[in-house]
C-alpha cells in the first residue's frame, strides 16, 4: 500500500477490495494507516516507513489547527494512532503538543452535569445534543494520556466520568450494548438509546460491542476500576454465546447464522480487547481458559478464512467487513480499521504485554 499511499491515506473502506485515496484528511479513519506504518517501524526498525510517517504527521498538524475539522469525538482515533507514537518512540516535541491540543478539543466536548462526551457534530446541534456512543470508550485513552504528560487531573477525570455513564447507559441489564443513548445536558437525565449502524435500536450491533470490550479493558488499566474489567467480561460473554460455527461474528449479534454479512473487523476489535483483558485477569480466573480459547479460535479463523493473503489484486488484509450495513457502506469489504487491529492483535501476540498507543 505505500507507493499507492504516500502523501494521502486510504479511505474508510475498500471498493472491490482496493481503497480509493483520500487526499484530504477529514474522516475519523486517516489514522489507521499511520498506526499501522507506526507498529512496523517500532518491531522493525526499517527506516522505510519514516518519509510516509512524517508526512501523515504533518497532515495531522494541520488538522488539529483547521476550522470544524476536530468536532468530533473521534480525536482520540486520530491522533493516539499517530502523533502519540512519535512522542512516545522519538520524543517529538511537536507531535506531542499536536496531541494535548487534541485533548483540549475532546475535553471542549464534554458536558459537566451530564458527565459525557458528545459523539458528533457541533455541540449545538440539536440532533446529537447529548449523544454518546459506545465507539468512545476508545478515544478516552487521549484524555487518560493527556493527564499523564500535563499532570492536569481534569482530563483524566473527564474520561473516568465519561467511561461510567457510557457503564450505566449504554451497557444494558443483559449485557448487550446500545451503540448511540441521549443524556440531556441541561438536567444530567438519561433520555433513550439509539442506533445507528445497528440492526435494531434493541438489538446489539456487534461492532459496538466489541468496543465496549476492549474500551472498558483500557478503562480498567488507566483508572484500576474494577467495575471496568469486570464489564468488560460481561460483554465478552454476551459476545461468545452469540457467534456463528467458526467464530467470526455477524455485524450484528442479533444473528448467528444464515446470509447476513459478518464483521471481521469487529472480531479483530475483539482479539485486542481479549489480549488486553488477559494482562489484567488473575491466572485463577474462572473464565480466562475460555477467553484464551476464543482469541486462538478468533485469530486462526481470521487467517485461514478472512485475509487476502491470495488475492494479488487486493490491498485490503480483512475480508468480510462492514462499516455500515443499514447504510449499505462498505459490505463485505476490507475496512482500515479491521485490518488496523488484526495487525494490532497478531503484534500483542508476536511480542507479548505490549502497550502500544493506549
Amino acid at each position: 500500500m505505500m507507493p499507492r499511499f504516500p502523501d494521502c491515506f486510504p479511505a474508510a473502506n475498500t471498493e472491490g477490495l482496493v481503497y480509493p485515496a483520500e487526499y484530504e484528511n477529514f474522516e475519523w479513519t486517516t489514522s489507521f494507516f499511520s498506526g499501522m506504518l507506526w507498529l512496523l517501524y517500532e518491531h522493525t526498525g526499517d527506516p522505510v516507513y519514516r518519509p510516509i510517517l512524517q508526512k501523515h504527521l504533518e497532515s495531522f498538524y494541520e488538522r488539529v489547527e483547521a476550522p470544524g475539522s476536530l468536532d468530533t469525538h473521534d480525536l482520540g482515533f486520530l491522533y493516539s494512532l499517530s502523533c502519540y507514537p512519535a512522542v512516545l518512540l522519538q520524543k517529538d516535541p511537536r507531535a506531542e503538543a499536536c496531541f494535548l491540543k487534541a485533548a483540549q478539543a475532546l475535553r471542549s466536548r464534554y458536558f459537566p452535569q451530564a458527565g459525557i462526551i458528545q459523539a458528533w457534530g457541533n455541540l449545538g446541534d440539536p440532533q446529537n445534543r447529548g449523544r454518546m456512543i459506545i465507539d468512545c470508550l476508545l478515544n478516552l485513552p487521549l484524555l487518560y494520556q493527556a493527564a499523564r504528560l500535563t499532570g492536569d487531573r481534569s482530563f483524566w477525570e473527564m474520561a473516568y466520568c465519561h467511561a461510567k455513564q457510557a457503564q450505566k447507559h449504554l451497557v444494558r441489564p443483559d449485557s448487550t450494548t446500545y451503540h448511540t443513548f441521549y443524556m440531556d445536558v441541561d438536567t444530567g437525565e438519561p433520555r433513550f438509546g439509539r442506533t445507528a449502524q445497528g440492526y435494531s435500536d434493541s438489538s446489539c450491533w456487534a461492532r459496538g460491542q466489541a468496543w465496549g470490550v476492549y474500551g472498558f479493558a483500557l478503562s480498567y488499566r488507566h483508572t484500576g476500576d474494577r467495575s471496568f474489567l469486570d464489564t468488560s467480561c460481561k460483554l465478552l460473554d454476551y459476545y461468545l454465546e452469540r457467534l456463528p460455527e467458526d467464530g467470526v461474528c455477524y455485524w450484528d449479534l442479533h444473528f448467528t447464522q444464515g446470509s447476513e454479512p459478518r464483521d471481521s473487523s469487529a472480531a479483530a476489535i475483539v482479539c485486542c480487547g481479549i489480549l488486553e483483558l488477559l494482562k489484567h485477569l488473575p491466572l485463577t480466573h474462572p473464565r480466562r481458559m475460555a477467553y484464551e480459547a476464543a482469541l486462538n479460535r478468533t485469530i486462526l479463523a481470521l487467517a485461514k478464512g478472512y485475509t487476502t493473503w491470495n488475492l494479488p489484486q487486493a490491498d485490503g488484509l480483512l475480508l468480510h467487513g462492514v462499516y455500515s450495513k443499514p447504510d449499505n457502506r462498505g459490505v463485505d469489504e476490507c475496512t482500515i480499521w479491521g485490518d488496523y487491529y488484526y495487525i494490532e492483535a497478531l503484534f500483542r501476540l508476536l511480542y507479548g504485554s505490549c502497550d502500544y498507543w493506549y
